[in-house]
């Protein structure tokens, strides 16, 4: 039998990864299109901006979306864990009862979030972006946060629902919008106002959007009364409490450690190497996008299969998934490497060539996370939050000591390395763990299973 032939056989035959590829198509669908538009909206900012200009906006968003991960408490895992586990089992009251607690948390700690960066903008402005004139930018961006007040939850109930072409759809949007204004800015000769202005607006769209579609699909989902379902009784308060702040206790490590590195480069160097690093993060972007919808539909049907104690089923679509990451992930960094200093030496005379050192260092830690983008998610499955925050927690600190002691001297290269090494040791210890403990189950006889 052929490759070809094999390759056919197992695609006719694994109904679960079908599923997967089916729903991650829509998403990906969407996102090949948005993959266009970002790279192109991170091109004109990028080339409109100067790599100054281009920093202190990556700081300005950075500062802004991280305190709003501060107090998040990823409720779309949370509902999916949850309220996905009581849909496979029939009980629609009890998981639309997780669905209103969910979202009215997650709204009531959007208004704080926002409260809170509007009190920290000036000691943001002044110690991280070090340019005083940046604090009404930092507000004004932060409305996305009232904007997206029940994004997370919206999200859940979407995926539960299978509905991803309505959240492709609205991502389509989202960058169609932001293009277009971002445009305009780079043919009239705008600045950093203007092009904050154009991701608000795509972000509130998103936003707002989502959560139309998640009211007007949860009815489906849950029932035409969902929103009268009785809260007192109906949850399991005391998992789903750790449950939540382990989760965000995950996000705060991850914001500090992961999704803040344009805020450590401008801190500890410039705001021109900031935009350096920015340019080179916008490219690592670039290559997650078609593999991020993967984490949305995957983690669904992962914890479907725990429920069903499927555990072939779900082995399978780990190695399945991870494969077709694995060949993305490889061709695009065999582009990057071939062609890099070529197009960014085409590219605004040249002015970005700075970051192509960091963008091929950055490919090691990123494409390692890309083919194994489902670790946090399998132990999430199996209700063990806590670990991935313990892994995370201990390969930041690592990375955070060395971080005030290397990258001062040594610069962004040397927080391009620390990334990817936070990366291969977090992701690594997680995915160990995680297919251990579905080894574990696999060996044990079902009826203890059940009880598990």
């Amino acid at each position: 039998m052929t490759f070809f032939q094999r390759l056919t056989a197992f695609w006719r035959e694994d109904l679960l990864l079908r599923s997967v590829v089916r729903n991650t198509s829509y998403l990906f669908s969407s996102n090949t299109v948005s993959m266009g538009l970002t790279f192109l909206q991170g091109l004109m900012a990028a080339a409109l901006l100067g790599a100054r200009s281009y920093g202190a906006l990556g700081m300005i968003i950075a500062f802004a979306s991280n305190i709003n991960r501060l107090l998040s408490f990823r409720m779309n895992e949370l509902v999916v864990r949850y309220g996905g586990h009581f849909l496979a089992e029939g009980e629609k009251t009890k998981a639309a009862a997780v669905v209103k607690v969910a979202g009215i948390a997650e709204a009531i700690t959007s208004f704080i979030a926002y409260g809170i960066l509007l009190l920290l903008a000036r000691w943001g402005a002044t110690v991280i972006i070090k340019d005083p004139s940046t604090i009404p930018w930092i507000g004004i961006f932060g409305l996305a946060l009232l904007a997206n007040l029940a994004t997370e939850t919206s999200q859940a109930v979407l995926q539960l629902g299978s509905h991803y072409r309505t959240q492709a759809l609205l991502t389509l949007l989202q960058n169609i919008i932001t293009v277009v204004w971002i445009g305009a800015a780079f043919i009239f000769k705008g600045g950093v106002f203007d092009v904050i202005m154009a991701y608000l607006a795509g972000k509130s769209l998103f936003g707002l959007g989502m959560l139309a579609a998640a009211l007007y699909h949860s009815r489906s989902l849950l029932g035409e009364g969902w929103t009268r379902a009785p809260i007192r009784g109906a949850l399991q308060w005391r998992s789903m409490a750790n449950f939540a702040i382990s989760t965000n206790l995950s996000q705060t490590v991850n914001m500090l450690i992961r999704d803040s590195e344009v805020l450590w480069v401008g801190y500890f160097l410039t705001s021109e190497a900031a935009g350096y690093y920015k340019f080179a993060l916008a490219i690592m972007n670039v290559i997650l996008m078609p593999i991020t919808p993967f984490i949305q539909t995957t983690f669904p049907e992962m914890t479907r299969a725990v429920a069903r104690r499927a555990w072939g089923q779900l082995r399978s679509l780990l190695k399945r998934t991870s494969m077709i990451a694995l060949v993305w992930t490889g061709t695009a960094a065999v582009g990057l490497l071939l062609a890099g200093r070529w197009l960014l030496g085409f590219f605004k005379g040249g002015e970005y060539l700075p970051s192509l050192p960091v963008i091929w260092i950055l490919l090691i830690g990123f494409g390692f996370a890309n083919v194994l983008f489902w670790n946090r998610s399998l132990l999430l499955a199996f209700g063990r939050p806590h670990f991935p925050l313990a892994a995370a927690s201990i390969a930041g600190l690592i990375k955070i000591i060395l971080m005030f002691l290397l990258v001062p001297k040594y610069g962004m290269m040397m927080e391009a390395a620390l990334l990817s090494l936070y990366f291969i040791l977090s992701i690594g210890t997680i995915t160990i763990e995680g297919l251990r403990g579905l080894k574990k189950v696999e060996r044990q006889p079902v009826e203890i299973q059940a009880s598990v």
